[in-house]
């Protein structure tokens, strides 16, 4: 079995991984506003640095306890996440406390930026004064994105 596991993750390694465009195929119809090429890498970006000082809400249960408790922050939701159900709660919450909120395409690259190897569908970002800059260019242009009907 212990050798079965390093060429596990070898193969893991080798596999290629899905560009944006490619991942755009397993949307699901309410991942609406999508965030671009571009604010999805913003988005990561700032996901890893708040990971570093632990400044993230990771998960559905974790995400839905903290913005009752009308914690502030981004909302990046995974548009890949199935069955819809689980977290189609979660952009309602968002918009009736004011808080912006994005999807992305993928829920395994969500969970990569979070630092962890499981995916994630849902993450809310905090703000800290270490990564400040990044977190309000990503809050400009998330707040930008129109909002669903």
């Amino acid at each position: 079995m212990a050798r079965e596991k390093p060429e596990a993750a070898a193969d893991a390694e080798a596999t290629p991984e899905r560009s944006y465009r490619e991942q755009l195929d397993f949307l699901n119809p309410i991942a609406q506003p999508l965030a671009s090429r571009k604010l999805t890498r913003k988005l990561y970006k700032c996901i890893r640095k708040a990971a570093k000082h632990k400044q993230l809400r990771r998960g559905v249960k974790e995400v839905q306890k903290f913005l009752n408790k009308g914690e502030k922050g981004i909302t990046v939701l995974a548009g890949d996440t199935l069955p819809i159900d689980v977290y189609c709660h979660i952009p309602i919450m968002c918009e009736d406390r004011s808080l912006p909120y994005a999807y992305v395409p993928s829920k395994s690259d969500l969970g990569a930026a979070a630092g962890t190897k499981r995916p994630a569908c849902v993450i809310m970002i905090k703000p800290h004064e270490d990564y400040q800059e990044t977190y309000d260019e990503c809050l400009e242009e998330v707040s930008a994105l129109p909002l669903p009907l």
